[in-house]
């Protein structure tokens, strides 16, 4: 593989991390809305939990493709 396409291939795993990270914000905000509320569905609540806790092991996953751990 070429440099150029190494570094597309970051630039495309940069972008789906933000765009993830936005989702998992997005996510928060919802459940505290809810929360905040009273009148959710605990259902509703933990489902969107759930989500908050799949796209953190997403970004987690891109996070370690981007920056690998280098052992000294």
């Amino acid at each position: 593989m070429n440099s150029s396409s190494e570094m597309d291939e970051a630039e495309i795993l940069r972008v789906r991390l933000e765009v993830l990270r936005r989702e998992h914000r997005d996510l928060d905000e919802a459940i505290h809305a809810l929360e905040v509320r009273g009148s959710a569905d605990m259902l509703t609540i933990r489902r969107l939990k759930k989500q908050k806790l799949a796209l953190k092991d997403r970004i987690a996953q891109i996070e370690d493709q981007i920056l690998p751990d280098i052992i000294a």
